[in-house]
């Protein structure tokens, strides 16, 4: 071909070729990257993220969706569009033309149809036992996902306290069958979206990337299926969020859309964790601000919610991932921390697009007064109105741990335990509480009782028969051990058998000591019986004051009646059981659920040494 024959082909190609597809930014992100129809509310803000993308005017031309607004930052590589959706839009496909002069080009878009009975969706309760696992420590399914390019984090299994270790989704949907066999009926992973940090990336708290999950864990369609294998099992699944810190590593990091993104301006200022300013009348302004604005550690840059297009992105992240997996519930991780105004909003909106979801949140403390201060219709003495429904019961679960080393008198041991249990005039409703023996941040519950099997099996049944909703922690049931002072990599150690060549397997039993093996069966026994029973679930509390080392308490229906007996004492002990009249039937007979004993009720019965009893009454 002849120079001039290339001319006149480039001339015929200006000519025909429309003037907009001669340039066209990159489209980095499109935030959230779908919607649904059908949702409570009818808003939906997209972000969209390109270079000089603010430069171009958007246009939408769909039956039912109408751009509402548009909002500019200071970052001219974004763009937040506000939409309207009409309540009879159909889910279907459209482009968003942005336009900027005679260029022009689309960004694909898509509403989907929401699955039947999404908004009514079933979240978690007293009549659920919740296992809390850290994914990269439970089990390696996928051994392709422990090595990715573009991860800086590598695998390092020696390595305890930072590596990781290669656990993931397949791992966990692997063994949902243990899971289940055990009697759980929630599953809590800490989080699993992209956390591409350089170091630390394992436990999920930093993150990357709001709407991916963690390559080295899976994808969001391999999520999506253990949601939905884990239902199969009868087990729900609740997400880890965190609303109040991302990760350095997080992609926004080389790109901020404003300086106000973060807080502080975008500057590191730690917080001094000063949680009580949350609700403490006397509180300095300063101080109340630093809580909520400090940024976690330098690592952890702190959301500024009081930036309503931030605000608005979590929200709409975290129902994004309600309804794209199916879940049953949300965990939110230092809760407090965030700014109290969006986390009521937060807690509304959530609750308004799903009214039986639920959702609890951390506050880290061992003061009800301050946990209680975050809970749906607790009255604050500030006016703070939230609609959260459950907070993490950390005032009870220290309690236990305290009570049952602790030597027995007046105001110590079991009395600390009874009394503690005033407190639940504090929350608006005690049994949405969610008590735990142990989680990823705690000493082993077995290691905090000195190795006791006896102690043990005592505060198994504790959190299994209080009006709460009990959580359980990966390796209990084997009594994996730690140090007592904090040691991430002690708390968070590998389960035994989810590895290829582990020499103990716990999924199995082979390996483990006859120790092992009956504090296993101790726990599976009682939470299967704990599933049929009404009394548990709902029934009511009443108990007596311990006397001479013993603790007794009654959980009770129209239907059902359970004593529960725990002896500290070294020796058997009698214990008269006419004290109990006002509640215990005349002449009443029960069976042990843990011994399959036989024991008449009517005048005394003999406690085992250091031994709990869990009786069904007639």
């Amino acid at each position: 071909m002849k120079i001039t024959d290339f001319a006149r082909l480039y001339i015929s190609l200006l000519v025909l070729t429309p003037a907009f597809v001669q340039a066209q930014p990159a489209m980095e992100h499109v935030e959230p990257g779908f919607w649904w129809v059908g949702m409570k509310s009818d808003k939906l803000q997209v972000m969209l993220h390109g270079k000089q993308i603010a430069t171009y005017t958007p246009r939408i031309d769909y039956p039912g969706v109408q751009i509402k607004g548009i909002h500019k930052l200071s970052n001219p590589n974004y763009l937040f569009l506000d939409l309207q959706i009409a309540p009879a839009t159909r889910s279907g496909k459209f482009d968003i033309r942005m336009q900027q002069g005679n260029q022009q080009f689309t960004i694909p878009y898509e509403l989907k149809a929401r699955e039947k009975g999404a908004a009514e969706r079933r979240g978690f309760g007293p009549s659920d036992v919740i296992l809390n696992l850290m994914p990269d420590r439970f089990a390696n399914g996928d051994a392709g996902n422990d090595r990715l390019p573009g991860f800086v984090d590598k695998l390092d299994r020696n390595d305890a306290s930072a590596g990781r270790h290669g656990g993931d989704l397949k791992g966990i949907r692997d063994h949902l069958g243990y899971i289940a066999g055990m009697g759980y009926t929630m599953l809590w992973p800490t989080p699993v979206v992209e956390n591409n940090q350089l170091a630390y990336s394992y436990h999920g708290y930093a993150a990357t990337d709001y709407y991916k999950i963690d390559a080295r864990l899976g994808n969001n369609e391999e999520y999506r299926q253990l949601v939905a294998d884990a239902k199969k099992q009868g087990i729900g699944v609740i997400q880890d969020i965190v609303l109040n810190h991302i990760g350095d590593g997080h992609w926004w990091m080389k790109d901020l859309p404003s300086k106000d993104w973060l807080s502080y301006n975008s500057e590191f200022v730690p917080t001094y964790h000063a949680r009580t300013t949350a609700s403490d009348p006397y509180a300095s302004a300063i101080d109340k601000k630093n809580f909520t604005q400090g940024w976690f550690e330098v690592h952890m840059p702190d959301m500024n919610q009081n930036n309503p297009l931030v605000a608005n992105y979590q929200i709409q992240n975290t129902i994004w991932w309600i309804e794209y997996a199916g879940l049953a519930g949300i965990r939110a991780d230092t809760y407090g921390y965030s700014d109290p105004g969006f986390l009521t909003e937060w807690s509304r909106r959530i609750m308004h697009e799903y009214p039986h979801l639920t959702l609890v949140g951390e506050e880290w403390s061992d003061n009800p007064n301050l946990v209680a201060h975050w809970l749906r219709g607790h009255k604050n003495a500030n006016g703070y109105v939230s609609h959260m429904p459950s907070m993490m019961d950390f005032p009870l679960h220290d309690t236990l741990r305290k009570a049952l080393v602790a030597p027995e008198n007046l105001h110590s041991g079991f009395a600390t335990l009874y009394e503690a249990l005033i407190n639940d005039q504090l929350y608006p409703q005690p049994s949405s509480m969610v008590l735990f023996e142990g989680n990823h941040d705690v000493s082993r519950l077995y290691s905090a009782l000195d190795e006791d099997l006896d102690l043990f099996k005592m505060a198994i049944t504790y959190v299994a028969t209080m009006p709460r909703t009990p959580q359980f922690y990966y390796g209990t049931e084997i009594l994996m051990t730690s140090t007592k002072h904090r040691d991430d990599g002690a708390f968070r150690k590998d389960f035994p058998g989810g590895w290829a060549g582990d020499a103990v397997n716990a999924f199995t039993g082979e390996g483990l000591t006859a120790r092992q093996l009956e504090a296993q069966a101790f726990i599976k026994k009682l939470l299967n019986w704990r599933k049929t029973q009404s009394a548990i679930h709902g029934g009511k509390l009443m108990h007596f004051a311990p006397q001479n080392g013993i603790y007794v308490y009654f959980r009770y229906n129209q239907k059902r009646k359970i004593m529960v007996v725990m002896n500290k004492n070294m020796t058997e002990t009698e214990l008269t059981t006419v004290r109990f009249a006002e509640i215990l039937p005349a002449n009443a007979k029960a069976k042990d659920v843990l011994s399959g004993q036989d024991f008449e009720l009517a005048q005394k019965i003999k406690v085992a040494a250091r031994g709990v009893m869990l009786l069904e009454i007639d």
